[in-house]
């Protein structure tokens, strides 16, 4: 079992998380690194790895530590999401896409090229978490993007005002 020590770990809920485990190795070549059942068969610690970065993967729960929150799935509360996930692809969106909706996976936006050098796609799992891929075709600099989408306004990271 491959061990990691990322600074962060997102993890992602599910009403059936082991069967996500599958889906998301089908779905988006995502590998099993820790499977860890507690004694009834449920799941007690799961994670995934995709180009050394780790993602957890759990079942719904609540427990006096986490306060008032309780984890649920999008599939629990109507589809309401509270976050969607980046995943950096070397090479291959568009058959990382096609792999992904043979697998069942609803593509929420095609392939599409994107002002800042990537191309991306997005996809819903069946729980319906919401997963952005993205592949850069090309390195722009600011001054390119600026000039790619004079819409936007490009501020400062440092600026304290809005």
């Amino acid at each position: 079992m491959a061990r990691y020590a990322p600074v962060f770990t997102p993890t992602v809920v599910y009403q059936d998380p082991l069967a996500a485990l599958d889906w998301l190795e089908q779905a988006f070549g995502f590998e099993t690194v820790t499977k860890i059942l507690d004694s009834d068969g449920r799941a007690a610690h799961l994670e995934m790895a995709y180009r050394g970065a780790v993602i957890g993967v759990c079942g719904e729960w609540q427990a006096p530590m986490l306060g008032k929150a309780r984890m649920r799935s999008p599939k629990s509360t109507d589809d309401v999401a509270t976050q969607f996930l980046w995943v950096s692809l070397e090479a291959g969106i568009d058959a990382h896409c096609a792999q992904a909706r043979k697998a069942g996976a609803q593509i929420t936006q095609e392939p599409e090229d994107q002002f800042y050098g990537a191309r991306t796609y997005r996809a819903a799992d069946p729980e319906g978490h919401v997963w952005c891929f993205s592949e850069t075709k090309h390195v722009l600099s600011d001054e390119e993007m600026q000039r790619a989408a004079p819409d936007l306004v490009w501020k400062d990271p440092k600026e304290t005002s809005p």
